[in-house]
């Protein structure tokens, strides 16, 4: 896709939300069916395709199932790819391909409730591009700030968002 066509897949969108905010506001959902036997999770992903999400090896799991922190770093490599794609396309910034990679360091003391004292969850998440590209520094430094900007799972992460857990009965 070219610079192009991306404005005109995305011009009308933006005209119809630029008129009506409301239409551009949406709710995703995900689910998860339980399964204790296995300590797991199955949630329905797109295509057909079920991911299968358990303890870590390092939580007690044996490794054959998705792990949580996993599917989190997954969720932004993903977004951000996707964002700095889209970013890169609407600038004409020249990156013919590359891979972005997210780490996160994770002390598993907290989760097991070994110790107070460890958080649960993340303390530090990196990501990294490596890009194939001719683009020169100012154009890099300008696309890594509007993929930071517009991708919704890194501004998600960075930004405290309202969390709210609730209990129904079946």
């Amino acid at each position: 896709m070219n610079k192009d066509d991306l404005r005109a897949l995305q011009a009308p969108l933006k005209d119809r939300y630029k008129e009506a905010p409301s239409e551009a506001q949406t709710t995703l959902t995900a689910r998860g069916t339980l399964d204790l036997e296995q300590l797991a999770c199955r949630i329905p992903a797109g295509r057909g395709e079920t991911i299968e999400a358990g303890l870590h090896p390092l939580a007690g799991g044996d490794g054959s199932w998705a792990c949580s922190g996993d599917l989190l770093l997954e969720s932004l490599a993903a977004c951000a790819g996707v964002t700095l794609c889209a970013v890169a396309t609407a600038t004409g910034a020249s990156v013919t391909g590359g891979e972005v990679i997210a780490e996160g360091d994770l002390d598993l003391r907290g989760t097991l409730g070994v110790s107070r004292d460890a958080d649960v969850g993340f303390s530090r998440i990196r990501l990294l591009f490596r890009l194939n590209t001719t683009a020169d520094d100012a154009q890099l430094k300008k696309l890594a700030e509007l993929t930071e900007r517009y991708c919704v799972v890194a501004q998600s992460l960075r930004t405290p968002i309202s969390l709210e857990i609730a209990r129904t009965s079946a």
